[in-house]
């Protein structure tokens, strides 16, 4: 049984994975400290958080076969821990199938799971252009050759395997940087804007801060398909750990 922990799991979820009914998995811990981060529970205070049993999780997936489409790898950062291709195996041999969230700072992670056939969709965050202004927005250094690598591992799959994606965070990324960051993504298939949440921001500055309005950013992505193969806006940013978790 795999030993990884897992902080809390969304039942079924229609938003985080388009065209599929997901069950979402959050794993505690990450190496970066991004300012309109979630999810700060989970990354600062894991340990405060209830453990759920694998036995929960799977147990759930296994009564709700047919139902269910895929699995979810969310946090936090999943690459970061051990045991995570054991984890998949298991989730993969009830038949389900794998979407990986991930911040991309560990290519080689991506790259082995890849070549095991572990995940079947990945949604790379690509948090600012790829310079300066990338550690402001990860809220820690980062390696940008690391991000970039990434980039190349997740793109050198199929066109309906991936999509990279931008949270549109007033301050940190404006149109301008929206514009070169679809540059750098050039040829890609499918690039994505995403709703900035204020509420619940690590950063507590940020929560008073004012979203780009529905109509900038649908232009925004208008815009950026200039250089991708699609680049649609996501009026949501993804599931929150503090929506409805699976049973301990």
């Amino acid at each position: 049984m795999p030993s990884l922990e897992i902080k809390g799991f969304v039942e079924a979820s229609f938003s985080d994975w388009d065209g599929k009914v997901s069950t979402v998995v959050f794993f505690p811990g990450c190496n970066l400290r991004c300012p309109f981060c979630q999810n700060g529970d989970l990354i600062l205070r894991p340990a405060e958080l209830p453990t759920v049993a694998f036995a929960s999780l799977s147990g759930y997936l296994e009564r709700h076969r047919g139902w269910i489409d895929g699995v979810v790898l969310t946090g936090g950062e999943p690459t970061l821990l051990d045991g995570l291709a054991d984890f998949v195996r298991s989730i993969r041999a009830l038949g389900l199938e794998i979407k990986l969230d991930t911040n991309g700072t560990n290519p080689r992670v991506i790259e082995d799971l890849f070549g095991a056939g572990l995940v079947d969709y990945t949604a790379m965050d690509v948090k600012a252009p790829l310079d300066e202004r990338y550690h402001r927005a990860a809220g820690v250094r980062v390696d940008i050759g690391e991000i970039r690598r990434s980039i190349e591992v997740v793109r050198s799959r199929g066109q309906d395997s991936y999509e990279f994606r931008t949270t549109l965070v007033p301050g940190l990324v404006g149109e301008d940087d929206v514009m070169e960051i679809a540059r750098s993504l050039e040829g890609a298939a499918r690039y994505v804007l995403q709703k900035f949440m204020p509420d619940k921001c690590l950063d507590t500055s940020l929560r008073r801060a004012i979203p780009f309005t529905d109509a900038a950013a649908h232009d925004l992505a208008r815009r950026a398909t200039a250089h991708v193969g699609s680049c649609f806006y996501r009026g949501k940013a993804g599931t929150i750990l503090s929506l409805p978790q699976g049973p301990d």
